[in-house]
């Protein structure tokens, strides 16, 4: 594919996608030295972290790790509100719930918002737990159901909850998305009672599969996965995440049953929430990639297979075609406040989910 960028539109939109996801690649990059300690970035963003909203309530635990946290921010309004569940990236070996994205705009619209913590997988892999990447989902889908049985108490609209995320918290979102019901409703524990589902996702440089076979044909260079199901040889040292993908591409077949069980890729089916990904560059599939972690080449082939299920997804990146909203605040906002006859028909099991709560 051609990468050059003549237009001046697509060049304004290209300056306007690079901007928030250079700071989500440089943090995703394993080991990678921070000139003059923290430097300037580290103390930006600690100073945009100071500058945004408190939480309502923080550090509320939803399990019994140090890890398995949340904050929420609450949206006034005299009815239950929306809500934006936010995955924090960091390859799932680190990052913070702290930094949340236009968080002022979500609650100015009045959609109230969760960021969560989670076990990382070196956590898991150093307390014997295979796959490690168990943690960090299951986690997720946990924090969801623990919201949900706080809507009352919290004022949150049970049904209206979006989940957003960069890298692998885009992929934790995509996970939720398109998996099965996890909820059980004959469990004691009246958490376990409630849903996973979601009323959509939307998603900054998502890895949309986790399957090293589909990554090296899509993207040949690719590197990124290994550590999520073990492939990791010092959990002790993030500079190992991605040390042993040639390991995990040659012993794919032994570890099979659980990329299918936690890579989003193999969950997709007809009647799954829509889908929002944005990249910071255009695709080229088949080819190597400067950044392969985080590359379109995933956005495009999720978007054909949700295509194919009648799934609707809306796929950004500089120069895509058919760009509606061009960032994801855009893109939450408009499906979240979304008046109940505004639906999108592709949305039909939501609109029973929806029913199922109210």
């Amino acid at each position: 594919m051609n990468r050059t960028i003549r237009h001046p539109l697509v060049a304004f939109f290209a300056v306007l996608l690079l901007a928030p996801l250079a700071a989500l690649h440089a943090g995703e990059t394993p080991g990678k030295a921070k000139a003059g300690g923290k430097g300037k970035g580290a103390a930006k963003a600690a100073a945009k972290r100071a500058a945004q909203p408190r939480p309502t309530l923080a550090n509320v635990a939803y399990g019994r790790h140090e890890r398995q946290v949340l904050d929420f921010y609450k949206a006034e309004s005299p009815r239950p509100t929306p809500l934006l569940f936010f995955i924090h990236g960091g390859g799932w070996v680190g990052g913070d719930k702290a930094a949340i994205g236009n968080l002022e705009k979500y609650l100015a619209a009045g959609i109230s918002v969760v960021s969560i913590n989670y076990r990382y997988t070196t956590q898991a892999q150093a307390a014997g737990v295979k796959p490690p990447v168990e943690w960090p989902l299951r986690d997720a889908a946990r924090a969801l159901q623990f919201v949900r049985s706080k809507a009352g108490e919290w004022n949150v609209d049970k049904a209206r909850i979006g989940a957003s995320g960069g890298s692998a918290g885009a992929c934790s979102s995509l996970w939720l998305a398109f998996h099965d019901e996890m909820a059980d409703p004959k469990s004691a524990d009246p958490v376990a009672r409630e849903s996973t589902r979601l009323w959509c996702a939307a998603v900054n440089g998502a890895q949309t599969t986790l399957d090293p076979q589909q990554m090296k044909q899509w993207t040949p260079n690719s590197r990124y996965g290994g550590h999520a199901f073990g492939f990791m040889p010092d959990p002790k040292d993030p500079k190992t995440r991605d040390a042993q993908f040639d390991r995990f591409l040659a012993g794919r077949e032994q570890v099979l049953p659980w990329i299918k069980e936690y890579s989003p890729y193999e969950h997709v089916s007809a009647g799954d929430p829509p889908i929002y990904m944005i990249y910071s560059t255009p695709p080229a599939l088949g080819q190597n990639e400067k950044d392969p972690t985080h590359t379109a080449n995933f956005g495009v082939k999720l978007q054909e297979r949700l295509r194919s299920a009648g799934v609707e997804c809306e796929l950004v990146y500089p120069g895509a075609p058919g760009v509606k909203h061009p960032q994801v605040h855009d893109y939450l906002i408009e499906k979240l406040k979304a008046p109940a006859g505004h639906v999108s028909r592709a949305r039909g099991s939501a609109k029973g989910f929806l029913r199922r709560w109210t």
